[in-house]
């Protein structure tokens, strides 16, 4: 396949021509020249484009769902053609949530590139939905309910997840003594994260919103719960450190988080998980294990 088929779904991947470019270790110029070059033999254009931003035209679009697919049969090609028993080696690109990533993925990558040296890594923290065939994403960790349909997930970690508040909100605002009282709180969580799933013993609840302050980040929002904002859902990995030092306190403690609700390495239904994804994988659910599931 002509390698500037290869660059195009790069550009896309990345969102622009100089993140492109970047990632491809060549200049703008040269990935413009190179994509005018594909529109010129294919007599169409594929991109409106300037040098910060992208859009895919009707052409591109339908070219580019074509390329994706080609080009991850080309990487399980390749992944079926190595040697048996040789180390999982070539690209890896893996994306994970914002906090999660920084806390509890990050601190392990040492250790695992020192345990299979041929992997080239790529991985993208990011709080907003990624398209995992768009992306050439191999493997993606969600917290969420267990993703069905195109995505087959393996659940690495059980995902606590408590009602908390600063002790400043509680004497300005009082701690709710139900889920009835806890509505007409102050909620804060990050777009999509409203209605949370409650759940004590056999008891169930819903709690819509609106969050108080909207955001696109799971980090601000702990930011602003440990300011005094309002009352926020959180994950014991996230907030344990907090609980335990008394700068957040638990509210309704007999009520969580739905149980529903874990980590999972998600990866697209129908395409060959190649090694280095799968060794990730169950690199990760050997460390997650060690994760502190108390407070």
């Amino acid at each position: 396949m002509d390698a500037n088929y290869a660059l195009f779904a790069r550009v896309v991947a990345e969102g622009s021509l100089s993140a492109a470019a970047r990632s491809l270790g060549i200049s703008p110029a040269m990935v413009s020249k190179r994509l005018a070059r594909l529109e010129d033999r294919l007599g169409t254009q594929l991109l409106h484009r300037t040098t910060r931003r992208i859009a895919l035209t009707e052409a591109g679009a339908e070219l580019h769902r074509e390329v994706a697919e080609i080009l991850v049969r080309i990487g399980d090609i390749e992944a079926r053609l190595h040697k048996a028993g040789r180390s999982p080696a070539g690209r890896l690109r893996v994306t994970a949530p914002t906090s999660f990533g920084r806390l509890h993925i990050a601190p392990h990558l040492p250790e695992f590139l020192a345990l299979y040296p041929e992997v080239q890594l790529e991985i993208d923290l990011s709080d907003e939905y990624v398209d995992l065939l768009a992306r050439q994403v191999h493997v993606a960790i969600r917290i969420a309910t267990a993703p069905g349909g195109e995505f087959i997930a393996r659940r690495l970690a059980d995902n606590r997840r408590v009602l908390c508040a600063a002790p400043a909100y509680c004497a300005a605002h009082g701690a709710p003594q139900s889920v009835a009282e806890l509505a007409r709180h102050r909620l804060i969580a990050a777009d999509g994260q409203l209605p949370w799933r409650l759940a004590a013993g056999s008891r169930n609840a819903e709690l819509a919103g609106p969050s108080c302050v909207r955001t696109n980040s799971s980090e601000l929002i702990r930011e602003l719960a440990l300011g005094g904002v309002g009352v926020a859902l959180r994950s014991l990995w996230d907030v344990g450190d907090a609980l335990a030092d008394g700068r957040l306190v638990r509210i309704l403690p007999e009520w969580e988080g739905s149980a529903d609700v874990g980590i999972y390495a998600v990866h697209p239904r129908g395409r060959r998980v190649p090694p280095a994804a799968q060794v990730f994988a169950e690199f990760l659910r050997d460390r997650l294990a060690r994760l502190d599931a108390g407070a």
